[in-house]
């Protein structure tokens, strides 16, 4: 099936899957981890997938993508996934092609693994490279732990399934009210308001909006008594 194409919102995943995915989809019989980050699902037809899954940042560079596009090219009929906890996944029919695939993406660097019995990548928030609300930064204490924790996303060593998630504020969008282990940013001080360069640094509706008790101002001349109740 063909759906056809606007330009509002992302594509129509029927229309990007691999296709033996979308051949077998909602057949799949089993599937099963043969080593750290590498995956086989088998359908009822008979037919396998073998999936790759490696780790990835939250946040990457136009050249990273066209990196990871290219090994996709290379491998898997240019097809790969980002999973929603940031790690990358290749396809490939052919399991021949498996121990090429994990030695290209070890050599550029991409560790394997993310499955059953280990850590996956950490989810997290956006930090201070986008958001305006946040408490604390996202990229650099995720990027400290998962330093500590990285042969556990190689291995299968652990108890169980781990998940880890870090959000910035009490929002709490980086997942971490469904991860096992939490890792939360509060701001312990009200923030102080810069009244005379809120208007020339600052996207002026969506600040003046994030201040639950009205305190900041557009014009630095309205002075607000709301600012005590912080």
């Amino acid at each position: 099936m063909t759906v056809g194409k606007t330009d509002i919102g992302p594509p129509d995943y029927r229309n990007v899957l691999h296709p033996v995915i979308k051949k077998n989809y909602g057949q799949w019989k089993y599937h099963e981890i043969l080593e750290p980050g590498v995956l086989v699902h088998v359908s009822e037809s008979g037919d396998k997938i073998y999936t790759v899954r490696a780790g990835s940042g939250r946040l990457v560079s136009t050249d990273f993508i066209r990196e990871v596009c290219e090994i996709a090219d290379k491998f898997s009929d240019g097809h790969l996934r980002f999973t929603s906890r940031h790690n990358l996944e290749f396809f490939v029919t052919d399991a021949s092609k498996l121990a090429p695939l994990k030695a290209d993406l070890k050599s550029k660097g991409f560790p394997v693994g993310g499955t059953g019995r280990g850590i996956t990548s950490i989810v997290h928030t956006q930090g201070w490279i986008h958001c305006h609300t946040p408490a604390t930064d996202a990229s650099g204490p995720v990027k400290a732990v998962m330093d500590e924790l990285y042969d556990y996303f190689t291995s299968m060593t652990l108890p169980a399934h781990l998940r880890i998630a870090l959000a910035c504020c009490l929002n709490m969008c980086g997942a971490v009210h469904c991860s096992d282990i939490a890792i939360l940013g509060i701001h312990r001080l009200p923030p102080k308001v810069e009244h005379e360069r809120v208007r020339n640094v600052c996207e002026i509706p969506t600040t003046i909006a994030s201040c639950p008790t009205g305190a900041i101002r557009a014009n630095p001349k309205e002075k607000s008594g709301r600012y005590q109740r912080c």
